[in-house]
């Protein structure tokens, strides 16, 4: 467990990576017993911090679903970050150079709420009663931490991935929004393509067998900390891809059949 002193520095040294465009050095290299309540600490600081500085909570993103990706980090269970409003970018936006530092990008489908949801006892039936429609998205991710310390060859582990935000730092809404009942998401999926090569193929059931199971998990994480998801929040549930690479003069694409296309182009 980290002091008080500790996590705020960790804080610190992430806030200065996103301005500089400088990554930081691995916090379970500084602090190899940190645990997963440092990581969201760090990252619950790390967010009060822009929310301070004016930015706006607008939802929630949740990671490590796959069991590729839980078996890559040696950990079984998802993790989540949050969702603020600067990281909202529109279908067939140019994401400007200098942005990110290493973006990456990722397909999922995004739940966007009518109603609240808390609760440590929330199930699949609350999930879906409480959402106004999903709609195909894009998350693009970021590392403010870096992936592989340079002198040691330790890779990050969860708790550096946590506590940078779950490696949040954008994401695109696009294709037709869709009413939970009208669709089966296990089925909703995506031929994700860079510069019109195909790149990555996926389904919704690679999202812990149903994309609604991570919203669950969620919630029931949230719940040991007073929270929730409020309505009108934005909650992505999880790639069902493997993280493409976003390289400058990049365009993504993502063909989600007849639920529509969206897409960015990285300058």
């Amino acid at each position: 467990m980290l002091t008080t002193a500790q996590r705020e520095a960790q804080i610190a040294l992430l806030d200065a990576a996103e301005r500089t465009g400088v990554q930081t050095g691995l916090i379970s290299g500084r602090y190899p017993d940190a645990d997963l309540d440092d990581a969201y600490a760090i990252q619950a600081g790390w967010v009060a911090r822009k929310v301070a500085a004016g930015r706006r909570i607008i939802g929630w993103k949740i990671g490590l679903t796959s069991r590729a990706m839980q078996s890559a980090l040696n950990i079984e269970t998802p993790d989540s970050g949050v969702l603020l409003d600067d990281m909202m970018f529109e279908d067939g936006a140019h994401v400007p150079a200098g942005r990110f530092i290493q973006p990456r990008i990722e397909a999922e489908i995004a739940f966007v709420m009518k109603s609240p949801l808390r609760g440590a006892d929330v199930g699949i039936c609350d999930v879906l009663d409480a959402t106004a429609y999903v709609v195909p998205a894009l998350e693009i991710l970021d590392t403010r931490i870096v992936r592989v310390d340079r002198e040691t060859g330790q890779a990050r582990t969860v708790i550096d991935t946590i506590a940078d935000n779950a490696a949040n730092a954008g994401i695109v809404l696009g294709g037709q929004a869709i009413r939970p009942g009208d669709v089966d998401m296990r089925w909703m999926g995506a031929i994700v393509s860079r510069n019109a090569v195909v790149e990555e193929t996926g389904l919704g059931a690679g999202v812990l067998n149903h994309p609604v199971r991570g919203i669950v998990w969620l919630v029931r994480r949230l719940a040991a900390y007073g929270q929730g998801i409020d309505a009108g929040h934005v909650v992505l549930a999880g790639s069902f891809i493997r993280p493409i690479e976003a390289r400058h003069g990049d365009t993504i694409m993502a063909d989600y059949g007849h639920h529509g296309t969206l897409g960015c182009y990285f300058e």
